[in-house]
């Protein structure tokens, strides 16, 4: 029923490890989030755009090996679009996404801790309204657990690839950007 111990240790460290380096990233303060809101501050699409690279490298280079696995959800059509909607008003009223509230929660905030309890009493009506959403979201369509490698018959070191290319190009970008605001400044 469960992974084994050393997976799930993994999973421990690796999950304080992101957590201390969303803190350390400064992700975690309001003031970054509402920055980004008003698309003032890129810092948090840039960490979770690292995460997801760093993520999709890992989890294919390491699937050979059967150290990790793949669970597919279905690209489920009503999911995705009232899922999108609730995750943006619940950051919108929130402040933080459910990542950084975490961490702020755990720097003693108190605006976060007040979400987390609001995250957690959202779960579980989800939990309760499973069996009647399920029903509803099923009418939009789904396209079953499918991958963009599938969809489009490529590698999926091609996507990571691809990935990490407009990672670095954005990164560099941002450098020449920082660096000609310096000058003028």
């Amino acid at each position: 029923m469960f992974d084994p111990i050393w997976k799930l240790a993994l999973g421990l460290f690796t999950g304080i490890l992101f957590g201390v380096l969303l803190q350390k990233g400064r992700v975690a303060k309001y003031q970054v989030i509402l920055g980004q809101f008003l698309l003032k501050d890129w810092t948090v699409v840039k960490i979770m755009g690292m995460a997801v690279v760093v993520g999709a490298a890992g989890i294919y280079a390491l699937l050979p090996t059967q150290t990790v696995s793949l669970h597919l959800k279905p690209l489920a059509w009503g999911g995705i679009i009232f899922g999108g909607l609730f995750f943006g008003f619940g950051m919108a009223i929130f402040g933080y996404c459910p990542g950084t509230g975490v961490a702020a929660c755990g720097e003693g905030r108190k605006d976060a801790f007040a979400g987390v309890i609001g995250m957690l009493m959202g779960a579980g009506i989800y939990v309760v309204a499973y069996p009647q959403l399920n029903a509803f979201i099923k009418q939009f369509g789904s396209e079953g657990k499918v991958t963009l490698p599938q969809i489009t018959g490529t590698s999926p070191w091609l996507w990571v690839t691809l990935l990490i290319v407009i990672a670095v190009i954005l990164s560099r970008r941002n450098r020449h950007e920082m660096r000609t605001n310096q000058v003028t400044s």
